[in-house]
């Protein structure tokens, strides 16, 4: 093993048996929530049902874990990629940024699939979980790898194999090699998020959590991967530059799983001040009066979300959560943004069009110099009538500046989910994630969650499988 790899395998193995602060556990919680409800409420997306259709070509495995609302249980590389495309497919999952950026609750499909299959108790999955996260989140604070075109899978890859290897059993050799068997086959393009997003852009994450699993098990029975990963000849470090990932030699009382921003609509997490601003415009202003909106963000937004054609042309749902001007305009005239917003024809709908064609984006380099510290945004609105109306918001409810609480994050839960699960099993499985900790075998706060199938109707999933 190369020095890094040593570093980030004996973090793994420390961490695991460190205690967890009280901050870290009601953290771990509210990500853990957040995913689920995530999960819950994507489950009817064509997205999800094509994924839940494939892994039940992987029922027979011996090695099996359930697919989240279903009564299958397929492999658990494949429940690890099913559950990871649930949790991710609305966009509406945690988010961490500073010089790169990603999901870091994309590694929950992963470590709870192995959980479920090896019967593993609550407080042991929140350790691997806030171990997985520490990784993720350190080399996001290390070097910025999404500007040199690659994407967050990449760390999201370690993590997940990391976390999944711990649970698994690897020892130290072992999980050097499933690093490597990680890595060499998976390094993730950012091409993923950019022109007119497709399905892939849903399932990156959840193909690292995937892949990451399968390098560990492949680890498990012996396979070794490449020597000097990271610090070899061609080695990471030769692809995107000499980088010190710093994972500390134990977990401090404040982790990184502390540090996450929660969402409160289904928008890229560089949206969401400008959904807040602009349901304050819905308010006080008619859209039909609207001349122009100027609208002043920090350049990470603008790249992710103004820097191109298409997010004023956008033709998939991918595409128009990832688009400023859609979900400004989408927001002015409905007064919120849902999943609903990007369903049936509402692309197409010739009053967002018109009304993003009056949207100017534009960097602000102030209001850059305060990311990701926070998350601002200033939006003027300027009228036929003569009015003006200016926005500024600091910061997004939500963000690590301006936290959600647990009733907050409850909240959300219960709003997401009530659409498709009934309240019994709502109250139920919070009640059991509160108290996850004290659970002996994962497997049962998993059980909880009902066949959603049973809702499934044709008007409910636009372009439902056969």
């Amino acid at each position: 093993m190369d020095l890094t790899t040593t570093r980030l395998v004996d973090f793994a193995l420390s961490s695991m048996h460190d205690d967890l602060s009280q901050a870290t556990v009601i953290a771990c919680k509210k990500s853990l929530l957040d995913s689920f409800g995530c999960a819950i409420a994507g489950f009817h997306t064509p997205l999800t049902q094509k994924v839940i259709k494939l892994s039940s070509l992987y029922s027979h495995s011996k090695t099996h874990a359930g697919i989240w609302g279903t009564n299958t249980r397929s492999s658990i590389e494949m429940a690890a990629f099913a559950n990871g495309v649930m949790l991710r497919v609305l966009d509406f999952n945690d988010a961490y940024r500073n010089k790169s950026g990603g999901h870091p609750s994309d590694i929950i499909s992963a470590v709870v699939a192995v959980a479920d299959f090896k019967e593993v108790s609550g407080d042991r999955l929140l350790s691997s979980m806030v171990m997985s996260y520490e990784i993720y989140c350190q080399c996001c604070d290390a070097i910025d790898l999404n500007s040199l075109g690659w994407d967050q899978p990449l760390y999201g890859i370690v993590a997940s194999t990391l976390g999944a290897g711990i649970l698994i059993g690897l020892n130290r050799e072992q999980l050097g090699h499933a690093i490597s068997l990680s890595l060499a086959p998976n390094i993730a393009m950012l091409q993923t998020r950019r022109g007119q997003l497709s399905d892939w852009k849903g399932c990156a994450g959840a193909n690292a959590a995937k892949n990451g699993l399968f390098a560990a098990l492949l680890a498990s029975e012996g396979f070794t991967g490449p020597d000097a990963i990271f610090e070899g000849r061609h080695g990471l470090f030769d692809i995107v530059g000499k980088f010190y990932w710093d994972v500390p030699s134990t977990l401090t009382t404040h982790t990184r799983i502390q540090d996450v921003n929660f969402k409160n609509f289904p928008v890229c997490y560089h949206g969401q001040s400008a959904v807040w601003a602009s349901i304050q415009i819905h308010q006080q202003i008619n859209y039909l009066d609207i001349k122009v909106i100027t609208v002043k963000t920090y350049q990470q937004a603008f790249i992710e979300m103004a820097n191109e054609p298409v997010k004023w042309l956008p033709t998939t749902a991918e595409t128009a959560d990832h688009s400023l001007p859609f979900v400004i305009a989408s927001t002015i005239i409905d007064g919120d943004i849902t999943a609903d917003s990007y369903a049936g024809n509402k692309l197409k709908d010739t009053r967002l069009h018109e009304l993003m064609n009056k949207i100017k984006v534009m960097v602000d380099p102030v209001l850059s110099n305060q990311y990701p510290t926070s998350t601002p945004c200033w939006i003027l609105v300027e009228t036929y009538s003569g009015f003006q109306l200016s926005i500024d918001l600091p910061s997004a409810k939500g963000h690590a500046d301006n936290p959600l609480s647990e009733l907050d994050m409850i909240y959300k839960f219960r709003k997401i989910t009530t659409p498709n699960m009934d309240i019994s099993f709502i109250n139920l499985f919070i009640d059991d994630l509160q108290h996850i900790e004290n659970i002996s075998n994962i497997r049962s706060m998993l059980n909880i969650i009902p066949n959603l199938q049973k809702y499934s109707t044709d008007t409910l999933i636009p372009g439902k499988i056969k």
